[in-house]
């Protein structure tokens, strides 16, 4: 079995993998105080929860956006499955070619986001992950990675409302019944969910202009259902795109990863 690991910004994204079927999720927070112990317990006592064996685990592939957890999963990997992990970085073979001005920039979690997005919808293909911040990227009909955009995810610009305001407080950020808001919490939902939405159907609109009006357009990411029930513009929601993605790049690069494991125990 793969187990599969998206370190982001706000949450840890954990799936298990028995050949091409994900058959168990996890979510839990980023904590780059917790050590490799720490999350190597709490992954074991959560595998059981979904019938899977800690021993069946044979193959790790990180992609991390993190730098101190990315060692600390890399440990966890070596020290609790006896595994050398994929790590997703510069020098990984993952089937699409980046041409972004530096390749070096592109975030771990965009190629892997777009490996997979291509190999299950084809290109083009234009990929929108609410995260902490809400990025977007643009496959080709080649298949290439073309580069996106970075805007603050709904979570970022409610807690900057909230902080760098005096009479302003943290609301539920669920849709509220009209876009003129009544009162001053469902003002606030209309601004962020709405304006949101608003941001989003704009930015596929020139994405589509520049790639072709006939790019799937896919959404993933924890926050990705709250906005597709308020507009048309996704053909595809995929809350796990980018574990899909980790199986990929890991198959991609069974080989190299079987060579390397073999020469650390020659």
């Amino acid at each position: 079995m793969l187990l599969a690991v998206d370190v982001g910004n706000t949450n840890v994204t954990i799936g298990i993998f028995r050949e091409e079927d994900l058959i168990a999720t996890w979510r839990m927070a980023t904590d780059t105080r917790r050590l490799p112990d720490e999350y190597g317990l709490l992954i074991r006592s959560l595998l059981p929860l979904k019938g899977v064996d800690f021993q069946d685990v044979d193959k790790v592939a990180i992609c991390s956006v993190v730098p101190p957890l990315t060692q600390v999963f890399e440990e966890l990997s070596d020290t609790y499955f006896g595994v050398r992990p994929l790590i997703v970085n510069t020098g990984i073979r993952t089937g699409v070619k980046i041409l972004y001005e530096n390749p070096r920039d592109v975030g771990s979690d965009r190629v892997v986001d777009a490996v997979a997005a291509y190999n299950l919808y084809g290109g083009p293909t234009i990929v929108v992950d609410f995260g902490t911040a809400t990025v977007f990227d643009a496959i080709s009909r080649d298949g290439d990675y073309l580069g996106g955009a970075i805007a603050s995810g709904i979570n970022l610009i409610a807690e900057a409302l909230f902080e760098r305001t005096s009479q302003l407080r943290r609301v539920e950020l669920i849709p509220p019944k009209t876009a003129i808001g009544r009162n001053t919490a469902s003002s606030i939902q209309s601004g962020i969910i709405f304006g949101h939405v608003g941001m989003v159907e704009a930015m596929v609109r020139r994405f589509k202009a520049e790639v072709g009006d006939d790019a799937t357009v896919v959404a993933t990411g924890g926050m990705a259902s709250l906005i597709h029930k308020e507009t048309s513009v996704f053909d595809v929601v995929n809350p796990d795109l980018t574990l899909v993605g980790l199986r990929l790049i890991h198959q991609i690069n069974a080989d190299d990863i079987s060579i390397k494991a073999r020469d650390n125990h020659v």
